[in-house]
């Protein structure tokens, strides 16, 4: 009788959409959060990019902080109660609220997608260690100071790559960056708008 009870429970709260979903971007890309919050079971799933990180069944506190680490990075999800018993959702990530922590993203991260030869590419540059992602992997560099400012020489597939720094004169704008691959220039990737926040 109980199996029944809980199956007929797990089948009410099966949802074709998760609660609460957000895309966070890291220097290795964008990752997809997703959480489920069954109100009956008190069921909590924790979803990475798809791939299942927390499954707890039967909470009995449908209330209160979700916590997990994902990329070096601390992630907590939070349920507060509203009004006509319903729940509000909240992730933080390393302390800052999300919308926080994407603004400072779009100040440490310079993003751009590139098409080379039929294939899509995501290059990363973290500003603050100098590093370069390349689809989600880290390559190797090397640097040049030019007249004007510097240069991250790389590849991109088997072509050669380089993101050049030069100060843009204005105080107010500070460095700017561009990244050219076979002498391309490649336009530059918003990481996402100011109301993606569920």
């Amino acid at each position: 009788m109980a199996a029944m009870l809980l199956k007929s429970l797990h089948t009410l709260e099966s949802l074709d959409e998760p609660t609460a979903k957000w895309s966070v971007p890291l220097s290795d890309g964008n990752h997809v959060i997703e959480f489920e919050h069954g109100t009956a079971t008190g069921r909590r799933l924790v979803k990475v990019d798809g791939e299942k990180i927390i499954y707890r069944d039967w909470m009995f506190h449908l209330v209160g902080d979700e916590v997990f680490t994902f990329n070096d990075n601390k992630f907590v999800i939070r349920i507060d109660p509203i009004q006509g018993l319903k729940y509000s959702y909240s992730l933080w990530v390393n302390g800052k609220p999300y919308k926080s922590f994407v603004r400072s993203q779009s100040k440490i991260l310079e993003t751009w997608l590139a098409n080379v030869r039929n294939e899509e590419y995501r290059i990363v540059l973290d500003k603050q260690t100098q590093n370069v992602w390349v689809n989600g992997q880290q390559t190797e560099t090397e640097n040049e100071f030019t007249d004007d400012g510097a240069e991250i020489l790389f590849t991109v597939g088997d072509l050669p790559a380089s993101i050049r720094t030069h100060s843009s004169g204005q105080k107010n704008i500070g460095i700017t960056y561009s990244l050219c691959i076979d002498e391309i220039e490649i336009g530059k990737e918003t990481l996402l708008e100011e109301d993606a926040d569920m």
